[in-house]
Formats: C-alpha cells, sequence, structure tokens
C-alpha cells in the first residue's frame, strides 16, 4: 500500500515536470530525526524533534511555478496525497530579518 502511494506521488511530479510547473520537489526524512535549533538570550539550545506540539508532519514538498493561488490550489486537487493526507498551498515569499 505504501509503495503504490509512492508510485502514485513519482507520477504526479513527473506530469508537473511535463507541464512544466515542477521547479523542485523532496520528500523529507521521519520527524523522529529532526532537530529544532534556537538561540535566546545568547544561549544556544538544540531540541529533538518537530515543533512541541506536532500533531501532523511535513512528509515533503512540491515548488511549482503558478500564476495564480487559484492554480495552485487546482494542482494541488490533483496531488495524490489529497487522499490520504492534507495538502497545504502557500506562496513563497521575501525572507524578512
Amino acid at each position: 500500500q505504501g509503495r503504490a502511494a509512492y508510485d502514485a506521488m513519482v507520477r504526479f511530479a513527473a506530469e508537473l515536470k511535463a507541464r512544466g510547473v515542477l521547479r523542485a520537489t523532496e520528500s523529507l526524512a521521519s520527524h523522529e530525526a529532526a532537530a529544532r535549533v534556537r538561540t535566546s538570550s545568547g544561549e544556544l539550545r538544540v531540541l529533538d524533534g518537530p515543533f512541541t506540539e506536532a500533531k501532523e508532519m511535513v512528509g515533503g514538498f512540491f515548488l511549482i511555478d503558478c500564476k495564480s493561488f487559484d492554480e495552485a490550489v487546482a494542482i494541488a486537487r490533483e496531488c495524490p496525497a489529497a487522499e490520504w493526507a492534507t495538502v497545504e498551498v502557500r506562496a513563497v515569499g521575501p525572507c524578512y530579518t
């Protein structure tokens, strides 16, 4: 069952690439191997795992080039993962420092 889901996602990525909208895609390793790094008052802290209250984990991402938010949502509706998980649509934006 997991292999079928993986294969569906690979086909979806290939379709996006053929349409010319796929810029990048990656799967992420389990949150069990994650760390959070934070500096507070000059003290560095490294904590195991995802955000403390996380009930879900990010499994990966597709970076797509769309003309509009509506187009991105339409593509997200085609994503096989929407059948077993939540697909979040977000725009990239500037990083303010």
